[in-house]
């Protein structure tokens, strides 16, 4: 059976797929047509059903957890690792704190990664009065931001490890913040399957998934060709701590604490975005 497979190209990505696409695990007879793109153009392919299988942001996932539902491993979720916001270091933004900051922010243009990133709602839990907000490709923020075309930016993936050398300083790591508000580990995206597929497809998928992420954990320099052909950031090392910090023991299974942060992230969703429906029933195997 042939399936759709969409991931994007970020490390930690490659690393647990890649056993499953290249056969290193059994299949289960499963095999995969594979898209890569960004997040926010994996997120725009599954509002419209365009993959049996996708990665896709908790935040995108909320509006469409109709026709799509999760499965139990694949998550990028934990603690310290949530997207930052960045400005210009010596800018006006990096001097200001508190209440001076959100006010300032409120005025300010900010380039996010895609409206319906995790990022990006994280970013208006932490400020919500701010409203000029422009979506932006994720590898273009820094870039953009240093340039002027923006007062700050959400960054997320690798940019969280380069900011500083390129000149940028930290206003707030929103992956804190959420997890001052909440106690709670942050739920950045997960791999989502098609409601479409029959639920005996859909409990091949997650084995199949779990093999590939076991494998990857416990034969972590196979990957490492292939991870480097796409990663943004192409410094061993930097793809080393990426994966470090994105793949744990909530990618192999998201646990009752993990599907607990889902829940409160869809809470506070829901109250933001009123199209958002509150469900019980996200995950599946």
């Amino acid at each position: 059976m042939n399936l759709t497979l969409a991931y994007s190209p970020c490390p930690n990505d490659t690393f647990v797929f890649h056993a499953m696409i290249n056969n290193l695990v059994d299949c289960e007879g499963l095999k995969f047509n594979v898209w890569l793109n960004d997040v926010e153009e994996l997120n725009r392919g599954a509002a419209e059903e365009r993959f049996d299988i996708c990665k896709m942001s908790y935040h995108a996932f909320f509006h469409i957890s109709d026709r799509y539902t999760m499965l139990r491993s694949g998550s990028a979720l934990g603690y310290h690792n949530g997207p930052i916001l960045v400005a210009p270091a010596g800018s006006r933004l990096a001097s200001l704190q508190d209440d001076e900051l959100t006010e300032e922010l409120s005025r300010s243009k900010i380039a996010i990664p895609g409206k319906m990133t995790t990022g990006a709602l994280l970013f208006k839990v932490a400020f919500p009065e701010a409203g000029n907000l422009y979506p932006v490709l994720f590898s273009e923020i820094g870039p953009g931001v240093m340039s002027g075309s923006y007062d700050a930016g959400v960054l997320i993936h690798e940019g969280r490890f380069t900011y500083r050398e390129r000149g940028l300083e930290l206003l707030m790591d929103l992956g804190e913040n959420w997890h001052s508000l909440t106690s709670m580990p942050v739920p950045l995206g997960g791999i989502a399957v098609s409601r479409r597929l029959e639920r005996e497809t859909a409990s091949r998928v997650a084995r199949v998934l779990r093999r590939s992420i076991r494998f990857a954990m416990e034969n972590p320099n196979i990957s490492t060709e292939y991870v480097s052909c796409y990663a943004q950031e192409m410094e061993r090392e930097i793809q080393k701590k990426h994966i470090e910090l994105f793949v744990n023991n909530y990618t192999l299974d998201i646990g009752d604490e993990g599907e607990a942060a889902v829940q409160e992230l869809l809470r506070r969703a829901s109250i933001a975005d009123p199209q958002i429906i509150l469900r019980d029933e996200l995950f599946i195997f």
